[in-house]
Protein backbone atom coordinates (compact mmCIF):
# COMPACT_ATOMS: atom_id res chain seq x y z
CA UNK A 1 0.00 0.00 0.00
CA UNK A 2 1.13 3.35 -0.83
CA UNK A 3 1.99 5.65 1.98
CA UNK A 4 3.34 9.33 2.61
CA UNK A 5 5.30 11.07 5.53
CA UNK A 6 3.28 13.16 7.55
CA UNK A 7 4.54 14.96 10.74
CA UNK A 8 1.77 15.24 13.52
CA UNK A 9 2.68 17.03 17.14
CA UNK A 10 6.47 17.85 15.88
CA UNK A 11 6.92 13.98 14.93
CA UNK A 12 7.48 12.22 11.29
CA UNK A 13 4.58 9.25 10.89
CA UNK A 14 4.47 6.98 7.77
CA UNK A 15 0.86 6.55 6.76
CA UNK A 16 -1.19 5.06 4.32
CA UNK A 17 -2.03 7.04 1.48
CA UNK A 18 -5.64 8.48 1.36
CA UNK A 19 -6.17 8.04 4.99
CA UNK A 20 -7.73 10.82 6.54
CA UNK A 21 -6.00 12.72 9.54
CA UNK A 22 -8.17 11.24 11.86
CA UNK A 23 -7.23 7.52 10.77
CA UNK A 24 -3.53 8.93 10.73
CA UNK A 25 -3.66 10.37 13.96
CA UNK A 26 -5.12 7.13 15.59
CA UNK A 27 -2.22 4.59 13.86
CA UNK A 28 0.15 7.08 15.29
CA UNK A 29 -1.58 6.90 18.73
CA UNK A 30 -2.58 10.66 19.10
CA UNK A 31 -6.20 11.10 20.66
CA UNK A 32 -8.77 13.40 18.53
CA UNK A 33 -12.13 13.51 19.73
CA UNK A 34 -14.65 12.52 17.48
CA UNK A 35 -18.15 12.81 17.99
CA UNK A 36 -20.39 12.31 14.47
CA UNK A 37 -17.44 10.36 13.26
CA UNK A 38 -18.08 6.39 13.17
CA UNK A 39 -15.37 4.12 11.76
CA UNK A 40 -18.07 2.15 9.71
CA UNK A 41 -20.03 5.29 8.52
CA UNK A 42 -18.71 7.87 5.56
CA UNK A 43 -17.22 10.91 7.44
CA UNK A 44 -19.33 14.10 7.34
CA UNK A 45 -17.59 16.59 9.79
CA UNK A 46 -20.62 17.87 10.79
CA UNK A 47 -19.83 18.01 14.68
CA UNK A 48 -16.72 20.01 14.41
CA UNK A 49 -15.56 18.18 17.61
CA UNK A 50 -12.00 16.79 15.88
CA UNK A 51 -10.75 19.94 14.32
CA UNK A 52 -7.08 20.36 14.24
CA UNK A 53 -4.35 22.62 12.85
CA UNK A 54 -2.88 22.46 9.09
CA UNK A 55 0.10 24.39 8.24
CA UNK A 56 -0.49 26.60 5.49
CA UNK A 57 -4.52 26.35 6.11
CA UNK A 58 -6.04 29.21 6.93
CA UNK A 59 -9.35 27.31 9.11
CA UNK A 60 -8.98 24.65 11.72
CA UNK A 61 -10.20 20.96 9.72
CA UNK A 62 -12.08 18.64 10.68
CA UNK A 63 -9.84 15.48 10.81
CA UNK A 64 -12.30 12.89 9.99
CA UNK A 65 -13.06 14.24 6.45
CA UNK A 66 -9.68 16.23 5.61
CA UNK A 67 -7.66 13.36 3.69
CA UNK A 68 -3.39 13.32 4.37
CA UNK A 69 -1.20 14.73 1.88
CA UNK A 70 2.76 13.85 1.82
CA UNK A 71 4.20 16.49 3.77
CA UNK A 72 1.25 17.81 5.72
CA UNK A 73 2.27 19.20 9.37
CA UNK A 74 -0.50 18.53 11.56
CA UNK A 75 -0.84 19.82 15.05
CA UNK A 76 -3.61 18.49 17.25
CA UNK A 77 -3.28 20.32 20.65
CA UNK A 78 -2.59 24.15 20.21
CA UNK A 79 -4.24 26.30 22.44
CA UNK A 80 -6.40 27.60 19.16
CA UNK A 81 -7.49 23.53 18.56
CA UNK A 82 -8.33 23.13 22.30
CA UNK A 83 -10.63 26.28 22.55
CA UNK A 84 -12.02 24.95 19.38
CA UNK A 85 -13.17 21.71 20.87
CA UNK A 86 -14.04 23.31 23.84
CA UNK A 87 -16.37 25.77 22.78
CA UNK A 88 -18.27 23.72 20.08
CA UNK A 89 -18.94 20.87 23.00
CA UNK A 90 -20.30 24.07 25.38
CA UNK A 91 -22.89 24.55 22.55
CA UNK A 92 -23.57 21.22 22.14
CA UNK A 93 -23.97 21.12 25.97
CA UNK A 94 -26.38 24.07 26.08
CA UNK A 95 -29.09 22.65 24.37
CA UNK A 96 -28.45 19.04 25.73
CA UNK A 97 -30.84 17.90 28.67
CA UNK A 98 -28.86 17.63 32.16
CA UNK A 99 -30.87 14.50 32.79
CA UNK A 100 -27.66 11.89 32.92
CA UNK A 101 -28.64 10.25 36.09
CA UNK A 102 -31.78 9.02 34.46
CA UNK A 103 -30.84 8.22 30.90
CA UNK A 104 -30.65 4.90 29.69
CA UNK A 105 -26.85 5.27 28.54
CA UNK A 106 -25.63 6.90 31.82
CA UNK A 107 -22.22 5.81 32.23
CA UNK A 108 -22.00 4.54 28.37
CA UNK A 109 -22.94 7.91 26.43
CA UNK A 110 -19.65 9.49 24.03
CA UNK A 111 -20.97 13.26 24.54
CA UNK A 112 -21.19 12.52 28.16
CA UNK A 113 -17.56 11.23 28.53
CA UNK A 114 -16.06 14.09 26.39
CA UNK A 115 -18.12 16.79 28.22
CA UNK A 116 -15.76 15.13 31.37
CA UNK A 117 -12.53 14.69 29.58
CA UNK A 118 -12.60 18.46 28.79
CA UNK A 119 -14.51 20.01 31.94
CA UNK A 120 -17.16 21.71 29.92
CA UNK A 121 -19.10 23.82 32.13
CA UNK A 122 -22.10 25.84 31.11
CA UNK A 123 -20.81 28.67 29.31
CA UNK A 124 -23.91 29.54 27.29
CA UNK A 125 -27.55 29.94 28.93
CA UNK A 126 -29.40 26.62 28.23
CA UNK A 127 -31.54 26.78 25.06
CA UNK A 128 -34.94 25.56 25.30
CA UNK A 129 -36.22 23.57 21.73
CA UNK A 130 -39.33 24.72 20.30
CA UNK A 131 -40.34 21.34 19.58
CA UNK A 132 -38.81 18.35 20.98
CA UNK A 133 -39.61 14.49 19.66
CA UNK A 134 -40.49 11.69 22.05
CA UNK A 135 -41.64 8.84 20.34
CA UNK A 136 -42.68 5.44 21.88
CA UNK A 137 -44.64 4.29 19.35
CA UNK A 138 -42.25 0.89 18.30
CA UNK A 139 -41.64 -1.84 20.79
CA UNK A 140 -38.04 -1.78 19.49
CA UNK A 141 -36.75 1.14 19.76
CA UNK A 142 -37.43 4.67 21.79
CA UNK A 143 -36.83 8.18 20.06
CA UNK A 144 -35.88 11.02 22.11
CA UNK A 145 -34.52 13.63 20.20
CA UNK A 146 -34.40 16.51 23.13
CA UNK A 147 -30.79 14.51 23.45
CA UNK A 148 -30.21 14.71 20.34
CA UNK A 149 -26.66 16.45 19.10
CA UNK A 150 -27.22 16.34 15.43
CA UNK A 151 -24.60 14.28 14.94
CA UNK A 152 -26.28 12.51 11.54
CA UNK A 153 -25.14 8.77 12.59
CA UNK A 154 -28.53 7.47 12.84
CA UNK A 155 -29.38 8.95 9.14
CA UNK A 156 -25.82 7.41 7.81
CA UNK A 157 -26.83 3.96 9.26
CA UNK A 158 -30.72 4.00 8.08
CA UNK A 159 -29.34 5.00 4.75
CA UNK A 160 -25.66 3.61 4.23
CA UNK A 161 -25.99 0.36 5.86
CA UNK A 162 -29.81 -0.56 5.34
CA UNK A 163 -30.92 1.54 2.46
CA UNK A 164 -34.13 2.37 4.34
CA UNK A 165 -33.85 6.47 4.63
CA UNK A 166 -36.66 6.54 7.71
CA UNK A 167 -34.48 9.59 8.49
CA UNK A 168 -33.53 12.48 7.45
CA UNK A 169 -31.93 15.95 8.88
CA UNK A 170 -34.68 18.87 8.61
CA UNK A 171 -35.31 22.00 9.72
CA UNK A 172 -31.80 24.66 10.58
CA UNK A 173 -29.84 25.59 13.04
CA UNK A 174 -31.06 24.80 16.70
CA UNK A 175 -33.87 23.20 15.33
CA UNK A 176 -32.08 20.17 12.93
CA UNK A 177 -32.91 17.10 13.72
CA UNK A 178 -33.30 13.70 12.23
CA UNK A 179 -37.29 12.95 11.61
CA UNK A 180 -39.05 10.58 9.83
CA UNK A 181 -41.43 11.96 6.56
CA UNK A 182 -44.46 14.17 8.01
CA UNK A 183 -42.87 14.00 11.49
CA UNK A 184 -44.54 10.07 11.47
CA UNK A 185 -44.10 8.06 14.32
CA UNK A 186 -41.73 5.33 13.34
CA UNK A 187 -43.57 2.64 13.99
CA UNK A 188 -45.65 3.80 11.33
CA UNK A 189 -43.28 4.04 8.91
CA UNK A 190 -41.63 1.00 6.77
CA UNK A 191 -39.19 1.26 9.23
CA UNK A 192 -37.76 -2.58 10.09
CA UNK A 193 -37.11 -2.64 13.72
CA UNK A 194 -33.54 -3.42 13.40
CA UNK A 195 -32.04 -1.05 15.70
CA UNK A 196 -28.84 0.09 13.81
CA UNK A 197 -29.78 3.71 14.63
CA UNK A 198 -29.78 3.13 17.88
CA UNK A 199 -26.99 1.22 17.88
CA UNK A 200 -24.97 4.15 16.03
CA UNK A 201 -26.19 6.60 18.12
CA UNK A 202 -23.48 8.07 20.54
CA UNK A 203 -26.24 9.31 23.07
CA UNK A 204 -29.13 8.68 24.85
CA UNK A 205 -31.78 10.25 22.05
CA UNK A 206 -32.25 6.63 20.16
CA UNK A 207 -32.31 3.63 22.11
CA UNK A 208 -33.75 0.16 22.13
CA UNK A 209 -36.91 0.23 24.67
CA UNK A 210 -35.43 -1.08 27.51
CA UNK A 211 -36.84 -3.75 29.12
CA UNK A 212 -34.29 -3.91 32.33
CA UNK A 213 -36.08 -2.82 35.25
CA UNK A 214 -39.10 -4.78 34.18
CA UNK A 215 -36.94 -7.83 34.21
CA UNK A 216 -35.39 -6.56 37.40
CA UNK A 217 -39.02 -6.27 38.77
CA UNK A 218 -39.49 -10.07 37.64
CA UNK A 219 -36.35 -11.20 39.85
CA UNK A 220 -37.30 -9.71 42.97
CA UNK A 221 -41.03 -10.83 42.63
CA UNK A 222 -39.97 -14.11 41.43
CA UNK A 223 -43.74 -15.38 42.23
CA UNK A 224 -43.14 -17.20 38.66
CA UNK A 225 -40.72 -19.99 37.04
CA UNK A 226 -38.25 -17.66 35.59
CA UNK A 227 -36.80 -19.39 32.04
CA UNK A 228 -33.66 -17.43 30.13
CA UNK A 229 -31.97 -18.45 26.95
CA UNK A 230 -29.37 -16.58 24.85
CA UNK A 231 -28.74 -16.28 21.40
CA UNK A 232 -25.72 -17.43 19.42
CA UNK A 233 -24.41 -13.80 18.86
CA UNK A 234 -24.20 -12.96 22.50
CA UNK A 235 -21.60 -15.27 23.94
CA UNK A 236 -19.15 -13.47 21.93
CA UNK A 237 -20.11 -9.92 22.69
CA UNK A 238 -21.35 -9.49 25.76
CA UNK A 239 -18.09 -9.65 27.32
CA UNK A 240 -17.74 -6.51 25.79
CA UNK A 241 -19.68 -4.23 28.09
CA UNK A 242 -16.96 -5.64 30.92
CA UNK A 243 -13.71 -5.00 29.48
CA UNK A 244 -13.15 -8.30 27.52
CA UNK A 245 -11.86 -7.96 24.25
CA UNK A 246 -14.20 -8.34 21.32
CA UNK A 247 -15.30 -11.88 19.80
CA UNK A 248 -14.03 -13.32 23.60
CA UNK A 249 -15.66 -16.23 24.04
CA UNK A 250 -17.47 -15.64 27.55
CA UNK A 251 -20.78 -17.88 26.99
CA UNK A 252 -19.93 -19.93 30.63
CA UNK A 253 -19.66 -16.70 32.51
CA UNK A 254 -22.91 -15.38 30.73
CA UNK A 255 -24.78 -18.57 32.26
CA UNK A 256 -23.10 -17.93 35.43
CA UNK A 257 -24.36 -14.48 35.27
CA UNK A 258 -27.46 -15.18 34.79
CA UNK A 259 -28.15 -17.88 37.87
CA UNK A 260 -26.78 -15.18 39.80
CA UNK A 261 -29.34 -12.87 39.13
CA UNK A 262 -31.87 -15.47 40.20
CA UNK A 263 -33.62 -16.95 36.88
CA UNK A 264 -34.65 -20.86 37.75
CA UNK A 265 -33.13 -21.88 34.03
CA UNK A 266 -30.75 -21.26 31.23
CA UNK A 267 -31.53 -22.23 28.11
CA UNK A 268 -29.56 -22.26 25.12
CA UNK A 269 -31.02 -20.96 22.43
CA UNK A 270 -28.78 -22.28 19.88
CA UNK A 271 -30.84 -25.47 21.07
CA UNK A 272 -33.81 -24.31 19.03
CA UNK A 273 -31.15 -23.28 16.37
CA UNK A 274 -30.46 -26.98 15.68
CA UNK A 275 -34.47 -27.07 15.85
CA UNK A 276 -34.76 -24.21 13.37
CA UNK A 277 -32.33 -26.46 10.76
CA UNK A 278 -34.16 -29.62 11.05
CA UNK A 279 -37.72 -27.99 10.18
CA UNK A 280 -36.61 -25.34 7.77
CA UNK A 281 -34.09 -27.81 5.94
CA UNK A 282 -36.81 -30.72 5.52
CA UNK A 283 -39.47 -27.46 4.37
CA UNK A 284 -36.29 -26.88 1.54
CA UNK A 285 -36.30 -30.39 0.68
CA UNK A 286 -40.16 -30.34 0.49
CA UNK A 287 -39.87 -27.65 -1.99
CA UNK A 288 -37.32 -29.42 -4.04
CA UNK A 289 -39.53 -32.20 -4.04
CA UNK A 290 -42.47 -30.20 -5.01
CA UNK A 291 -41.04 -27.73 -7.51
CA UNK A 292 -41.33 -24.59 -4.95
CA UNK A 293 -42.08 -21.98 -4.14
CA UNK A 294 -38.55 -20.86 -5.10
CA UNK A 295 -35.99 -19.08 -3.79
CA UNK A 296 -36.78 -20.46 -0.31
CA UNK A 297 -35.65 -17.53 1.79
CA UNK A 298 -34.86 -18.03 6.00
CA UNK A 299 -37.04 -16.64 8.24
CA UNK A 300 -35.16 -16.30 11.21
CA UNK A 301 -34.25 -12.83 11.29
CA UNK A 302 -37.33 -10.64 12.55
CA UNK A 303 -36.41 -7.35 11.06
CA UNK A 304 -35.90 -8.60 7.06
CA UNK A 305 -39.75 -10.37 8.03
CA UNK A 306 -40.72 -6.52 8.63
CA UNK A 307 -38.84 -6.04 5.59
CA UNK A 308 -40.55 -8.55 3.16
CA UNK A 309 -44.51 -7.68 4.87
CA UNK A 310 -43.80 -4.17 4.29
CA UNK A 311 -41.84 -3.49 1.05
CA UNK A 312 -41.25 -6.97 -0.50
CA UNK A 313 -45.16 -8.25 0.39
CA UNK A 314 -44.96 -10.60 -3.26
CA UNK A 315 -41.91 -12.59 -1.67
CA UNK A 316 -44.17 -13.32 1.44
CA UNK A 317 -44.77 -17.11 -0.18
CA UNK A 318 -41.21 -17.69 -0.75
CA UNK A 319 -40.33 -17.17 3.10
CA UNK A 320 -39.69 -19.95 5.49
CA UNK A 321 -42.68 -21.04 7.27
CA UNK A 322 -40.50 -21.72 10.37
CA UNK A 323 -39.96 -19.19 13.38
CA UNK A 324 -37.01 -17.78 14.48
CA UNK A 325 -35.07 -19.99 17.04
CA UNK A 326 -35.93 -17.81 20.29
CA UNK A 327 -39.96 -18.38 19.04
CA UNK A 328 -39.15 -21.88 19.10
CA UNK A 329 -37.60 -22.01 22.13
CA UNK A 330 -40.37 -20.30 24.07
CA UNK A 331 -43.43 -22.38 22.89
CA UNK A 332 -41.53 -25.17 24.03
CA UNK A 333 -40.86 -24.17 27.22
CA UNK A 334 -44.15 -23.75 27.99
CA UNK A 335 -45.60 -27.20 26.63
CA UNK A 336 -42.61 -29.59 26.65
CA UNK A 337 -40.44 -28.58 29.25
CA UNK A 338 -43.68 -27.67 31.59
CA UNK A 339 -44.98 -31.03 30.99
CA UNK A 340 -41.50 -32.36 32.11
CA UNK A 341 -41.12 -30.61 35.50
CA UNK A 342 -45.48 -30.34 36.03
CA UNK A 343 -45.32 -26.93 35.84
CA UNK A 344 -48.20 -24.40 35.08
CA UNK A 345 -47.39 -22.93 31.56
CA UNK A 346 -48.90 -20.01 33.23
CA UNK A 347 -46.00 -19.52 35.80
CA UNK A 348 -43.62 -19.70 33.17
CA UNK A 349 -41.82 -16.77 32.23
CA UNK A 350 -39.63 -16.68 29.33
CA UNK A 351 -37.03 -13.76 28.86
CA UNK A 352 -35.16 -14.29 25.64
CA UNK A 353 -31.50 -12.18 25.24
CA UNK A 354 -31.08 -11.26 21.54
CA UNK A 355 -28.80 -8.87 19.61
CA UNK A 356 -32.04 -8.22 18.33
CA UNK A 357 -33.81 -4.86 18.74
CA UNK A 358 -36.57 -6.56 16.10
CA UNK A 359 -37.07 -9.19 18.58
CA UNK A 360 -38.71 -6.87 20.78
CA UNK A 361 -41.33 -6.35 17.82
CA UNK A 362 -41.09 -10.41 17.07
CA UNK A 363 -42.77 -11.23 20.44
CA UNK A 364 -46.18 -9.51 20.02
CA UNK A 365 -46.72 -10.58 16.46
CA UNK A 366 -50.11 -12.48 17.21
CA UNK A 367 -49.25 -15.20 15.03
CA UNK A 368 -47.14 -16.41 17.75
CA UNK A 369 -49.22 -16.51 20.67
CA UNK A 370 -49.50 -20.53 21.91
CA UNK A 371 -52.44 -21.43 23.95
CA UNK A 372 -53.30 -18.15 24.46
CA UNK A 373 -50.21 -16.80 25.48
CA UNK A 374 -47.11 -15.49 24.32
CA UNK A 375 -44.01 -17.69 23.63
CA UNK A 376 -41.19 -15.31 24.82
CA UNK A 377 -42.82 -12.71 27.33
CA UNK A 378 -39.60 -10.17 27.50
CA UNK A 379 -36.72 -9.92 25.06
CA UNK A 380 -33.47 -8.12 26.82
CA UNK A 381 -30.81 -7.06 24.26
CA UNK A 382 -27.17 -7.79 24.83
CA UNK A 383 -26.75 -4.11 25.86
CA UNK A 384 -29.68 -4.24 28.12
CA UNK A 385 -27.94 -7.79 29.48
CA UNK A 386 -24.97 -5.94 30.55
CA UNK A 387 -26.54 -3.13 32.45
CA UNK A 388 -28.62 -5.28 34.43
CA UNK A 389 -25.40 -7.55 35.33
CA UNK A 390 -24.11 -4.14 36.49
CA UNK A 391 -27.09 -2.82 38.53
CA UNK A 392 -26.73 -5.97 40.15
CA UNK A 393 -23.04 -5.44 40.87
CA UNK A 394 -21.87 -9.40 39.40
CA UNK A 395 -18.39 -9.34 38.86
CA UNK A 396 -18.68 -10.76 35.18
CA UNK A 397 -15.44 -11.22 34.18
CA UNK A 398 -14.10 -12.85 37.04
CA UNK A 399 -17.13 -15.49 37.22
CA UNK A 400 -16.08 -19.57 37.14
CA UNK A 401 -17.67 -20.90 33.50
CA UNK A 402 -21.20 -22.41 34.26
CA UNK A 403 -23.07 -25.12 32.11
CA UNK A 404 -26.79 -24.57 30.45
CA UNK A 405 -29.50 -26.36 31.80
CA UNK A 406 -30.64 -29.56 30.31
CA UNK A 407 -32.68 -30.34 27.98
CA UNK A 408 -33.03 -27.69 26.21
CA UNK A 409 -29.31 -26.70 26.08
CA UNK A 410 -27.40 -29.07 24.29
CA UNK A 411 -26.79 -27.19 21.09
CA UNK A 412 -23.74 -27.95 17.69
CA UNK A 413 -21.25 -26.01 15.92
CA UNK A 414 -23.98 -25.53 13.28
CA UNK A 415 -26.03 -23.80 15.74
CA UNK A 416 -23.56 -20.89 16.81
CA UNK A 417 -23.14 -20.01 13.33
CA UNK A 418 -26.29 -19.13 13.01
CA UNK A 419 -25.00 -15.62 14.72
CA UNK A 420 -23.05 -14.76 11.53
CA UNK A 421 -24.18 -13.82 7.94
CA UNK A 422 -23.75 -17.08 5.94
CA UNK A 423 -24.30 -19.80 8.90
CA UNK A 424 -27.78 -20.36 8.83
CA UNK A 425 -27.38 -21.03 5.04
CA UNK A 426 -24.08 -23.17 6.38
CA UNK A 427 -26.27 -24.89 8.59
CA UNK A 428 -28.96 -25.43 6.98
CA UNK A 429 -26.55 -27.23 3.83
CA UNK A 430 -25.00 -29.55 6.32
CA UNK A 431 -28.17 -30.84 7.34
CA UNK A 432 -30.33 -30.84 4.37
CA UNK A 433 -27.71 -32.26 2.20
CA UNK A 434 -27.18 -35.00 4.99
CA UNK A 435 -30.84 -35.99 5.16
CA UNK A 436 -31.89 -35.64 1.79
CA UNK A 437 -29.23 -37.46 0.05
CA UNK A 438 -28.42 -39.79 2.99
CA UNK A 439 -24.85 -40.09 2.65
CA UNK A 440 -22.35 -37.63 4.95
CA UNK A 441 -21.20 -34.63 3.46
CA UNK A 442 -17.43 -34.81 1.67
CA UNK A 443 -17.07 -31.13 3.84
CA UNK A 444 -18.61 -29.72 6.97
CA UNK A 445 -17.60 -26.43 5.66
CA UNK A 446 -19.09 -24.53 3.37
CA UNK A 447 -16.63 -21.69 2.91
CA UNK A 448 -18.42 -20.20 -0.16
CA UNK A 449 -21.14 -18.41 2.05
CA UNK A 450 -18.55 -16.53 4.43
CA UNK A 451 -17.14 -13.00 5.14
CA UNK A 452 -18.16 -9.79 4.92
CA UNK A 453 -19.59 -9.46 1.35
CA UNK A 454 -22.68 -7.74 1.28
CA UNK A 455 -23.76 -10.46 -1.09
CA UNK A 456 -22.34 -14.24 -1.59
CA UNK A 457 -23.85 -16.60 -3.99
CA UNK A 458 -22.20 -20.17 -4.77
CA UNK A 459 -23.30 -23.03 -6.24
CA UNK A 460 -23.97 -26.87 -4.66
CA UNK A 461 -23.56 -30.22 -5.87
CA UNK A 462 -26.98 -31.32 -4.58
CA UNK A 463 -25.93 -35.48 -6.31
CA UNK A 464 -25.97 -34.39 -9.51
CA UNK A 465 -28.38 -31.33 -9.12
CA UNK A 466 -27.22 -28.07 -9.62
CA UNK A 467 -28.55 -25.71 -6.53
CA UNK A 468 -27.92 -21.92 -6.47
CA UNK A 469 -27.64 -20.02 -3.49
CA UNK A 470 -27.08 -16.56 -1.90
CA UNK A 471 -26.49 -14.72 1.22
CA UNK A 472 -27.19 -11.19 1.87
CA UNK A 473 -26.45 -8.86 4.87
CA UNK A 474 -27.18 -5.71 5.52
CA UNK A 475 -30.33 -4.08 4.16
CA UNK A 476 -29.12 -2.25 1.29
CA UNK A 477 -27.40 -5.23 -0.03
CA UNK A 478 -30.66 -6.85 1.23
CA UNK A 479 -32.41 -4.31 -1.06
CA UNK A 480 -30.46 -5.01 -4.21
CA UNK A 481 -30.63 -8.43 -4.64
CA UNK A 482 -34.11 -8.75 -3.69
CA UNK A 483 -34.80 -6.11 -6.45
CA UNK A 484 -32.72 -8.56 -9.31
CA UNK A 485 -34.34 -11.56 -8.20
CA UNK A 486 -37.65 -9.73 -8.53
CA UNK A 487 -36.50 -8.18 -11.80
CA UNK A 488 -35.49 -11.61 -13.08
CA UNK A 489 -32.13 -10.83 -13.20
CA UNK A 490 -30.85 -13.80 -10.86
CA UNK A 491 -32.66 -16.58 -10.08
CA UNK A 492 -31.74 -18.80 -6.58
CA UNK A 493 -32.91 -21.85 -4.88
CA UNK A 494 -32.11 -20.91 -1.84
CA UNK A 495 -31.69 -18.03 -0.11
CA UNK A 496 -30.62 -16.36 3.17
CA UNK A 497 -31.08 -12.60 4.08
CA UNK A 498 -29.99 -10.73 7.45
CA UNK A 499 -31.18 -7.28 8.03
CA UNK A 500 -27.97 -6.38 10.28
CA UNK A 501 -24.38 -5.69 8.88
CA UNK A 502 -22.79 -9.39 9.28
CA UNK A 503 -25.51 -10.73 10.38
CA UNK A 504 -26.89 -11.25 14.31
CA UNK A 505 -22.92 -9.94 15.20
CA UNK A 506 -24.15 -6.58 13.82
CA UNK A 507 -27.05 -6.64 15.62
CA UNK A 508 -28.69 -3.33 16.63
CA UNK A 509 -28.73 -5.00 20.24
CA UNK A 510 -25.05 -5.39 20.48
CA UNK A 511 -22.40 -3.56 22.43
CA UNK A 512 -21.89 -0.33 21.04
CA UNK A 513 -18.22 -0.15 19.30
CA UNK A 514 -16.00 2.03 17.70
CA UNK A 515 -13.33 -0.41 16.89
CA UNK A 516 -13.50 -0.69 12.92
CA UNK A 517 -12.80 -4.27 13.20
CA UNK A 518 -15.22 -5.37 16.27
CA UNK A 519 -17.51 -7.49 13.51
CA UNK A 520 -14.87 -9.18 12.25
CA UNK A 521 -13.53 -10.59 15.65
CA UNK A 522 -16.80 -11.45 16.98
CA UNK A 523 -17.09 -13.51 13.39
CA UNK A 524 -14.08 -15.52 14.55
CA UNK A 525 -15.01 -16.15 17.50
CA UNK A 526 -18.35 -17.72 16.20
CA UNK A 527 -16.56 -19.97 14.38
CA UNK A 528 -13.86 -20.66 16.83
CA UNK A 529 -17.35 -21.87 18.84
CA UNK A 530 -18.06 -24.29 15.67
CA UNK A 531 -14.80 -25.81 14.92
CA UNK A 532 -14.40 -26.29 18.53
CA UNK A 533 -17.66 -28.51 18.55
CA UNK A 534 -17.97 -31.92 19.19
CA UNK A 535 -21.36 -32.22 16.89
CA UNK A 536 -21.71 -29.82 14.47
CA UNK A 537 -24.81 -30.93 12.33
CA UNK A 538 -27.80 -30.35 13.66
CA UNK A 539 -29.51 -33.21 12.66
CA UNK A 540 -26.70 -35.40 15.23
CA UNK A 541 -28.06 -33.55 18.24
CA UNK A 542 -28.92 -35.92 20.82
CA UNK A 543 -31.32 -33.47 22.88
CA UNK A 544 -33.49 -32.94 19.21
CA UNK A 545 -33.26 -36.37 18.87
CA UNK A 546 -35.03 -37.09 22.14
CA UNK A 547 -37.46 -34.42 21.86
CA UNK A 548 -38.97 -35.89 18.51
CA UNK A 549 -39.04 -38.59 19.64
CA UNK A 550 -40.66 -37.80 22.84
CA UNK A 551 -42.89 -34.82 21.51
CA UNK A 552 -42.70 -33.63 18.20
CA UNK A 553 -42.66 -37.02 16.22
CA UNK A 554 -40.99 -35.80 13.14
CA UNK A 555 -40.02 -32.11 11.00
CA UNK A 556 -42.97 -30.62 9.73
CA UNK A 557 -45.44 -33.06 12.15
CA UNK A 558 -48.95 -31.44 13.00
CA UNK A 559 -47.36 -30.63 16.57
CA UNK A 560 -44.40 -28.78 15.07
CA UNK A 561 -46.30 -27.06 12.40
CA UNK A 562 -48.68 -26.13 15.38
CA UNK A 563 -45.67 -24.83 17.59
CA UNK A 564 -42.46 -24.34 15.39
CA UNK A 565 -44.50 -22.36 12.37
CA UNK A 566 -45.82 -18.65 11.66
CA UNK A 567 -47.90 -17.22 8.84
CA UNK A 568 -47.26 -13.74 7.22
CA UNK A 569 -49.23 -10.73 6.87
CA UNK A 570 -48.83 -8.33 3.67
CA UNK A 571 -48.64 -4.65 5.50
CA UNK A 572 -47.18 -2.85 2.53
CA UNK A 573 -48.57 0.76 1.98
CA UNK A 574 -50.11 -0.63 -1.20
CA UNK A 575 -51.94 -3.25 1.08
CA UNK A 576 -52.81 -0.36 3.43
CA UNK A 577 -54.60 1.56 0.77
CA UNK A 578 -56.40 -1.05 -0.07
CA UNK A 579 -58.14 -1.41 3.29
CA UNK A 580 -58.96 1.68 3.42
CA UNK A 581 -60.46 1.43 0.15
CA UNK A 582 -62.62 -1.26 1.49
CA UNK A 583 -62.98 0.16 4.84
Amino acid sequence: MASVLVEINGKQHQVPSGATILEACNLAGVYIPTLCNHPRLEPTGACRVCVIEVEGARNLQPACATKVQDGMKIKTKTDRVEKAVKFNLALLLSRHPKDCMTCEVNGRCEFQDLIYRYDIQDLFPSEEKTSTVYDDSSPSIIRDLEKCVVCGRCVRACSELQGMDIYSMVDRGFETLPQTAFEMPVYETDCIACGQCSAFCPVGAITENSNVRKVLEELERHDKVLVVQTAPATRVALGEEFGLEPGSISTGKMVAALRKLGFDYVFDTNFAADLTIMEEGSEFLERLKNGGPFPMFTSCCPAWVNMAEKLYPQFLKNLSSAKSPHQMLGPLVKTYFAKKKGIDPENILVVSIMPCTAKKDDIIRPQHMVNGMPGVDIVLTTRELGKLIKMKKIPYASLPDEEYDSPLGESTGAAAIFGVTGGVMEAALRTAYELGLGKPLPKVEFTNVRGFDGIKEATIDFDGKQLKVAVAHGGANVRKLLDKITSGEVYYDFVEIMACPAGCIGGGGQPKSLDKNVLTRRMEGIYTIDERSTIRKSHENPSIKKLYEEFLEHPLSHVSHELLHTTYVDRSKKSKIHEKAMA
